[in-house]
């Protein structure tokens, strides 16, 4: 039985269904494989015959002048068992099954895909699906999607895992769009007739381009098998996962979406604790969490320190941290004495560190600049959150940015209010430089108390190993 790995290293690819019509899904496919530099052969199989963005379709995958890693189809449910027959005579590894119509549907579609199963056993042939865009290797450049684009094949770290249909391809497009988000590997299950979620996360565990792994499931095909292979994931790199059917109305939904089984919430929540998993409340939720296990190192502990212009946001921001589980550091003397060179006020050299109205004395550029240079060299402070005004243009925040870039041993966020235009350049700046910034500093508080959980599992695991 062929790896994972190897359907994800395919260098041969058969669009199996790929219609002359350049519209269509299976030509689609074709044109995207060409488009974004696949390093590998592709040939399309049609029983007309004929061709296709200059690709030739053979009338069967038997008469492909060369061997074929992995087959995609885009033909009807009640073909696909013949195709495979036929795929495994020609000894391809791997198919992505597209097509709906399955398990998801009836007991029509169940019977259809209980027969992929029986013939990808007997074969030894790797099956994801149906069901499914399929897969994407951003270091070849393959892609089962014709969903695809250039963008979204800009190679990155992010291995992604969904048991869904269009929604892997529809978020891994929508993560390109982000600086500093592209993945190194995507993988759609659909309704898991062969590949599942553990050999997936796996899979990506061992992958070394992938340094963080997010998964969108709907159910848990075996969840011993599950947390076996989570407990050895987390050790390595974080594991976020976003859960489907968390209500009895989304597991309904679920079921006739991709022929899952609902998992108990509560116990669900419970076992990914117990493996060291990060449980996200949704693809926000997903994406800010990306952003500092990415950019940042983790926090040493759960200790963080507030510089505001504004107390009532930094009033919100203690109660969300307490809520959370971290503590608010106190500052070291010598901290405040080197705060105290820009806020001449004695109350606001305390945590939270209030920076206004005595910035106005020394400029924001040294104001900002020396008391996160002071929290950085406090070693009572594990990270830090900076809620500040969103400037007209990016000049005032180079210096500590710099120093951030230079000094960064633990993890720093911003917060940005203002007009929206300027906030998007401010951010814009600062997330280039790999300093995630967020829209409410509530939100960069979550995030930091999610990267002291798993670091403290790490901690913790480490010493029991």
């Amino acid at each position: 039985m062929w790896s994972v790995r190897e359907i994800l290293e395919s260098r041969n690819v058969a669009v199996i269904g790929a219609s002359r019509d350049p519209e269509k899904s299976g030509a689609q496919l074709i044109r995207v494989l060409k488009k974004v530099g696949f390093q590998g052969r592709v040939a399309g199989v049609n029983p007309q015959g004929g061709e296709v963005f200059e690709t030739p379709l053979y009338r069967s995958i038997e008469e492909v002048p060369f061997p074929i890693d992995l087959a995609v189809m885009h033909i009807p449910p009640q073909s696909i068992p013949e195709a495979l027959v036929e795929c495994g005579r020609k000894g391809v590894k791997g198919v992505v099954i597209s097509s709906e119509g399955f398990a998801e549907t009836g007991p029509q579609g169940a019977k259809y895909q209980e027969e992929v199963r029986a013939i990808l056993r007997s074969t030894g042939i790797r099956g994801f699906g149906p069901n499914t865009l399929g897969i994407v290797n951003t270091a070849t450049g393959l892609t089962t999607s014709y969903y695809a684009g250039v963008r979204m094949l800009r190679p990155g770290s992010i291995g992604f895992v969904a048991q869904s249909g269009i929604f892997v391809g529809a978020l891994l497009r929508y993560l390109s769009s982000f600086e500093g988000l592209q993945i190194s590997k995507g993988i759609g299950l659909g309704n898991k007739v062969d590949v599942d979620e553990s050999e997936a996360l796996v899979y990506l565990t061992e992958d070394e381009q992938t340094r963080i792994i997010g998964m969108y499931l709907e159910d848990i095909r075996d969840g011993q098998k599950f947390l076996d292979s989570a407990r050895r994931a987390t050790v390595r790199k974080p594991v976020l996962v976003l859960k489907g059917g968390r209500t009895k109305e989304g597991a309904k939904a679920s079921a006739s979406h991709t022929a899952s089984l609902a998992v108990e919430d509560t116990v669900f929540d419970g076992a990914l604790r117990q493996a060291g998993v990060l449980r996200m409340s949704g693809i926000d939720d997903f994406i800010r969490t990306l952003k500092g296990f990415l950019n940042m190192p983790l926090p040493r502990g759960g200790r963080i320190a507030l510089v505001t212009f504004s107390g009532a946001q930094a009033i919100l921001s203690i109660d969300a941290a307490v809520e959370a589980g971290l503590e608010i550091a106190s500052l070291q003397e010598a901290t405040r004495d080197k705060i105290s060179k820009v806020i001449a006020t004695p109350s606001k050299l305390k945590n939270p560190v209030d920076i206004f109205p005595d910035m106005l004395n020394y400029g924001f550029e040294k104001t900002s600049s020396e008391v996160v240079r002071a929290l950085l060299e406090d070693s009572c402070v594990d990270g830090i959150i900076f809620i500040t005004f969103a400037n007209s243009g990016i000049e005032p925040y180079a210096p500590v940015v710099e120093l951030i870039k230079s000094q960064c041993t633990k993890p720093v966020f911003f917060s940005l209010l203002g007009s929206k235009k300027d906030i998007d350049i401010c951010q814009g700046f600062l997330e280039e430089n790999r300093i995630p910034c967020f829209d409410f500093p509530e939100m960069a508080v979550r995030v930091f108390a999610r990267m002291w959980r798993y670091a403290r599992w790490r901690q913790e695991v480490g010493r029991n190993i």
